[in-house]
C-alpha cells in the first residue's frame, strides 16, 4: 500500500511558498496525472481528490479512507486566502480533460457553481438507501425542506459547521453582540474582523442572508457595516488569530476556527446568531436574524473523471458515518447530519450542541449567489 501523495498549496496556516515552488509542484502533479491517464503502469486504484478542507483534517480523513477502501489517494488542497475558489477555477480549466476524480468542498457555493456548469456527475451514495431510505437528511435546518443535496443528485452535504460571532474573552466580558446588526453599533467601530468576502464561507454567509432577506436588506446592512470600518483578513483562521492577539474584539468566522483556537489555548469563544421573534421589519433599519447560518461540507464526483469506479468508493467513504464521526472528533468538530450520531457525540462533547440553523436552501442558491457577488464586489473590492 502506497502512502498518499499530498500536494497542499496551503492549509490551516499556510507556510510561505515561492511562486516557482508552487508552479513546480503543480507541473509535477500534472505530469504524473497525465501519465496515469495514459497507462504508465500506475495503479488503477489511484484516485485524485481535490479539497478545500483544512490540511490537518483532509489528511486524517484520507488516511482513514485508504484503510477502509484500499485506494491510493492523491490529495490536492487549496490556499487559505482563496479557500474553495482556487480549486473551483482549476476544475473549470480542466473540464475537457479532468485530472480530479472527487471534489470535497468545505462549503456549498463552489460546488453549486460546478454543478450548474455540468462539471459534476450525478451519483448515488451507498448511504442513501442503506441509512436514509432514499432521502438525504436535511441537517440542522429543520424548518426548511431537505437542502443538503441538489435535484440532479450530483452533490451531497455532510459534517456541518456554523457561521458564528467569535470574541476575545479577555476584551469582551459582557454584552457580546449576537446578530449581524449588532456589529454595526458604534462601540464596535474598527473592532470587527472577517475573512475576505470573495471566498469561502464569508461569501456563503452573505449569500445566505440574501436568500433569507433579499438584496435590499443585505445592501442596507453592508452600508452600515462598512461604515463601521471592519478589518479584512485573508481567511477565517487568520481572523481568529487576529482576534486572539487583540487586533479586533469580535469577528465573523466558523465554529471550527474557534475550536482550533481554543485547542491552542487562545482566549476566544463564540456565540450563535439568534433568531428574532419577529423576522420581518424595515430592511432600511435592520437586518433580521433568522438563526445561525449552518454550512455543510459537500462531496461530488467529477464528470468524466479518470477513475469513476474509485471515485465512487472514495466519495462513498467521504459521506459515510465513519467519516462524519472522524470529522466530529477532530479539532474542527463538524456536526454530523446523522441525528443519532450527532446526539451520541454531543453527549461526549458539548461543543457539538449546535443550535438549529436558519432555513437556508443550499440547493436553490444560484440567484442569491450572483446578487451576493455583486454586493461583495461593490462594498469590498479587491
Amino acid at each position: 500500500m502506497h502512502e498518499p501523495s499530498t500536494i497542499f498549496a496551503g492549509g490551516l496556516r499556510p507556510a510561505a511558498l515561492t511562486r516557482r515552488a508552487v508552479l513546480a509542484s503543480l507541473a509535477g502533479f500534472a505530469l504524473a496525472a497525465c501519465s496515469r491517464r495514459e497507462g504508465s503502469g500506475a495503479p488503477h486504484d489511484t484516485v485524485t481528490l481535490y479539497t478545500s478542507a483544512d490540511a490537518f483534517l483532509a489528511q486524517a480523513i484520507v488516511d482513514a479512507a485508504k484503510a477502509a477502501t484500499g485506494l491510493d489517494v492523491r490529495l490536492v488542497g487549496d490556499t487559505e486566502a482563496t479557500k474553495t475558489m482556487g480549486l473551483v477555477q482549476r476544475l473549470m480549466a480542466e473540464k475537457d480533460r479532468p485530472i480530479a476524480d472527487v471534489w470535497w468542498s468545505s462549503e456549498a457555493l463552489g460546488t453549486i457553481g460546478l454543478a450548474r456548469l455540468g462539471l459534476l456527475q450525478p451519483w448515488t451514495p451507498a448511504a442513501l438507501a442503506n441509512e436514509f431510505g432514499g432521502s438525504w437528511p436535511q441537517g440542522l435546518s429543520g424548518r426548511s425542506p431537505a437542502h443538503a443535496s441538489d435535484a440532479p443528485a450530483s452533490w451531497y452535504g455532510v459534517a456541518q459547521r456554523a457561521r458564528v460571532i467569535a470574541f476575545n474573552t479577555r476584551r469582551v466580558t459582557n454584552e457580546v453582540p449576537r446578530s449581524l446588526e449588532a456589529l454595526c453599533e458604534a462601540r464596535w467601530k474598527g473592532r470587527v474582523g472577517l475573512a475576505r468576502p470573495q471566498f469561502g464561507t464569508t461569501r456563503s454567509h452573505i449569500a445566505a442572508h440574501v436568500t433569507l432577506s433579499g438584496e435590499g436588506a443585505v445592501r442596507a446592512w453592508l452600508e452600515r457595516f462598512k461604515a463601521n470600518q471592519p478589518r479584512i483578513y485573508e481567511g477565517n483562521s487568520a481572523a481568529v488569530a487576529g482576534l486572539a492577539v487583540g487586533e479586533v474584539d469580535v469577528c465573523l468566522t466558523d465554529t471550527d476556527d474557534v475550536w482550533v483556537g481554543q485547542a491552542q489555548a487562545w482566549p476566544v469563544d463564540l456565540v450563535y446568531e439568534g433568531a428574532d421573534e419577529q423576522a420581518g421589519g424595515d430592511a432600511t433599519k435592520r437586518l433580521p436574524s433568522r438563526g445561525a447560518i449552518v454550512i455543510p461540507n459537500t462531496v461530488a464526483i467529477i464528470a468524466g473523471c479518470p477513475n469513476p469506479s474509485g471515485a465512487q468508493r472514495l466519495a462513498d467513504f467521504l459521506v459515510s458515518e465513519e467519516a462524519e464521526r472522524l470529522m466530529a472528533q477532530s479539532d474542527s468538530r463538524n456536526v454530523p447530519i446523522r441525528v443519532p450520531l450527532a446526539t451520541r457525540m454531543r453527549a461526549i462533547d458539548p461543543r457539538l450542541a449546535m443550535s438549529e440553523g436558519a432555513p437556508v436552501r443550499w440547493d436553490m442558491m444560484e440567484a442569491s449567489t450572483e446578487m451576493a457577488d455583486r454586493l461583495i464586489a461593490e462594498f469590498f473590492p479587491i
